[in-house]
């Protein structure tokens, strides 16, 4: 049996124990559990705003990404007492999910080699009212023109409607489009809301775009998906790591940047992600943009 090795990093007041930090966790790339560890720990500051007070999903590879993963909701008996949780209803009961609200639990999660983060888009505070609408532009795979394509149609609409919507590649082979809410409306209006707004998209693109769920119905064509928009549901964190050779992340992106030709949905590593957000921060007024179902509800009517 090979010998555990572990290291001692001092964190702010805590002292973590970093075990096994040389295993390879993504085989075709040679990237090991410490390079995902310094990974998270260099982009600290700008994942931290997009996980605070939610709670969160995590998706682990202990034993590499070729290797079986699983996601964990509900925390283990082994997490420290510092670790912040929310208590949530389940079906059939409650769970305890873990809140990353500091850079310690940060590097405690990647060291647990929970390389994806997924956070709900409701706060622990108001679990049942989203703070944030989304909708995922699931192309056919290999397919990321068609997805630039359909962001387009998408701002097209928002502008109509004067709302902001940010967008932000998923690390895997879409986009997603992201509308800041002011947190007053359930999660069923929110849903009412994206599907109304979805299918006015799909009745006017119909060659090019689709809410079939079904994917034998689409024909080649983008998915609107508006499933996340629903109590327990999440959505791959911001700057969050995927689980795909070369350690695609999750990142926004300023609208411009679909015209260059070279974008795809993982063109964002954890090797060059830090110099993009190093020079600008697509989303540094999404807080402040905040609107409400209310308003989008009435504007869309008044199409």
């Amino acid at each position: 049996m090979a010998r555990r090795t572990t290291v001692a990093r001092k964190v702010g007041s805590r002292t973590l124990e970093l075990s096994n930090l040389e295993k390879i966790l993504f085989p075709a790339d040679g990237i090991t559990k410490g390079a995902i560890v310094d990974y998270y720990d260099s982009i600290c500051s700008w994942i931290l705003p997009h996980l605070k007070n939610r709670p969160l999903v995590l998706q682990r590879f202990p034993d590499g990404i070729d290797k079986f993963g699983f996601y964990q909701k509900q925390t283990s008996e082994h997490f420290p007492d510092w670790i912040e949780t929310v208590r949530v209803a389940k079906e059939g009961g409650e769970q305890d999910l873990v809140v990353c609200n500091d850079r310690a639990t940060l590097l405690y999660l990647a060291n647990l080699a929970a390389l994806t983060l997924h956070p709900w888009l409701s706060t622990a505070a108001r679990v049942r009212y989203p703070d944030m609408l989304v909708v995922d532009l699931d192309p056919p795979s290999g397919q990321f023109e068609q997805a630039r394509s359909a962001a387009r149609f998408c701002r097209k609409l928002f502008d109509e409607l004067e709302l902001p919507v940010f967008l932000k590649t998923t690390g895997s082979k879409g986009l997603h489009l992201v509308v800041p809410l002011n947190g007053k409306d359930d999660f069923d209006a929110v849903r009412d809301l994206a599907t109304d707004m979805m299918q006015v998209l799909a009745t006017r693109h119909p060659e090019e775009l689709t809410t079939e769920h079904r994917k034998a119905k689409r024909r080649g064509r983008v998915y609107l998906d508006i499933a996340r928009n629903a109590y327990a549901q999440t959505a791959v964190a911001a700057y969050s790591v995927r689980a795909m050779p070369g350690g695609p992340v999750s990142a926004p992106i300023e609208w411009d940047e679909l015209r260059r030709k070279s974008l795809d949905s993982n063109s964002y590593t954890i090797a060059n992600v830090l110099r993009h957000v190093q020079t600008n921060d697509p989303w540094a007024d999404m807080k402040r943009r905040r609107c409400s179902v209310a308003t989008m509800r009435r504007r869309l009517a008044e199409l």
